[in-house]
Formats: C-alpha cells, structure tokens, sequence
C-alpha cells in the first residue's frame, strides 16, 4: 500500500516522504540530516529503506541536509540540471553526493517519477508526480507563485497532493513584511495563496484527486484554520463535502502525527 508524510514543512525547512512497504523517496530535505533522521523513524520508516532524494529547487530551507543525508546513506539525489548546478557550485552536491539530472520521467525501482516546472525565484523550480507500484499517484506542488500549464497537465488525476497553501493576501498585504518581501511572495514567481491553491483544487477533485495536504503554510501570514476553512470553502462551490468526497489535511512545521495511507 502507498503512503505519505510531511515530515517537515515551511521557511523553517521541508521534507516530504513517500513510500510503500518495500521503500521511499523524500522530496527535499531542508533541515539537518539529524532531525530528517528522527522524523523518519518517529513514522517507523528507516532511512535505509530510502530509494533517492528528490529536489524541488535549491532554496535552504529545502536542501539543507541533503548533503549530509544522502552521502551517509549512498542515496542519489535527482534535481533539474540547472538547480544540480547551483547545488554543485555551492557544495550541496559534492564527491561524496551522487547527483542526477531529472528532466521529466524516470522510473526508479518501480516507482514512475515525472517531474513538471513551477515558476520560483530560484534557477528552476519542479514538483513531481510519484507513481506507485500500486498504481496510486502522489504528487508535489509547492513553491510556485502559480499553477503552470506543465503542473495542471501533469497533476490531473493524481490521487493524492501536497499543495502548496502560503499565504492569505490580505493577511500578506496588511503585514509588517517590506514592501519588497510582499512583492515578492505576490507575484509570478512567489507562493501559491491560500486563494489560488482552492481554485486549483477544484479542478484536481474534478479530476479524481480525494486527498489534499496543504504545505508550506506561512507562520506570519496565515493561519492553519484559515488555510483549511479556505479549501473546504472552495470545494463546497462545486458540491463536494469533506470527509466523503474528499479528505484535507494540513501540515504542520512539525509533524507530530503518523503516515496517511491510502
């Protein structure tokens, strides 16, 4: 059976873990290889039964402890080439940390890896779809300042995603940010609003999605209850209730509670 956690999630680090009983991926690891350590276990899923490190894009807060993580478990750490660069130039990636290039589809012991481009301030930015030997499809979708076509395209019908959920604009907007830092956060090339992620919502139910974590809340500028109130809110325009059509989930900095399994 499949199954997922968000170990970690916000500007104080990520890491998600997707797996089956045989194995799993993380997605990003950014905080210490320590901490990534012990969140595994707390799920009861040992390190060695990792597979790879899969990259989002090579802000710290997501690949922090990747460099010590994977060469102490011989794990290959698959990023976009131009984010394996910068990882390379910066250390991330050294002799010891054997990095791949991941354009778009790999399949990794069984497991159908396809990446798709999000729009960030950094030298790129993907999320990934994971299909399971089961047949279940999990799904990454975090740090994009909106839902590109690549992402609509490749994340319908996916069973399952982490989506990111960041920020309510007006909590944004009236916040004691700098302007600069508000701009940023608000455009192309920012976070997904809590808005946003609840119109792309709809169209993923449409499409057969049932499971929705919401990531990378901001801790400044949005409130987990407003996050979730968000969704809920969104999906009941079309009809759909939670906890019979769907099922929400939102993350914390820390998780503090077991795997979802579907």
């Amino acid at each position: 059976m499949s199954k997922a956690c968000q170990l970690f999630s916000g500007s104080s680090g990520n890491s998600i873990y997707i797996g089956n009983n045989s194995g799993g991926v993380l997605v990003d690891i950014g905080v210490s290889a320590r901490r990534c350590e012990y969140a595994l276990n707390r799920i009861g899923v040992s390190p060695e039964s990792l597979k790879a490190v899969f990259v989002t894009h090579e802000h710290s807060d997501h690949i922090s402890g990747i460099r010590v993580f994977a060469s102490k478990y011989k794990l290959p750490v698959f990023a976009a080439p131009e984010t394996l660069e910068e990882m390379m130039r910066t250390g991330t990636v050294n002799e010891k940390v054997n990095g791949f290039e991941i354009n778009k589809a790999l399949d990794l012991d069984g497991f159908g890896v396809e990446a798709f481009r999000n729009s960030h301030d950094s030298s790129a930015c993907i999320g990934y779809k994971f299909t399971m030997p089961d047949g279940r499809k999990i799904s990454v979708c975090t740090d994009t300042g909106y839902v590109t076509d690549d992402a609509k395209k490749t994340l319908a019908g996916t069973d399952m995603i982490f989506l990111e959920s960041n920020h309510e604009i007006s909590m944004l907007e009236n916040s004691a940010y700098p302007y600069i830092l508000k701009k940023r956060i608000l455009s192309a090339k920012g976070h997904l609003s809590n808005f946003a992620a609840g119109e792309f919502m709809k169209e993923l139910l449409q499409s057969g999605t049932t499971r929705f974590v919401l990531s990378h809340l901001s801790r400044e500028n949005n409130m987990p209850e407003i996050a979730r109130q968000n969704a809920v809110s969104a999906l009941d325009e079309i009809g759909a209730a939670e906890n019979s059509d769907f099922r929400l989930y939102v993350s914390k900095p820390e998780n503090d509670e077991g795997l979802i399994v579907l």
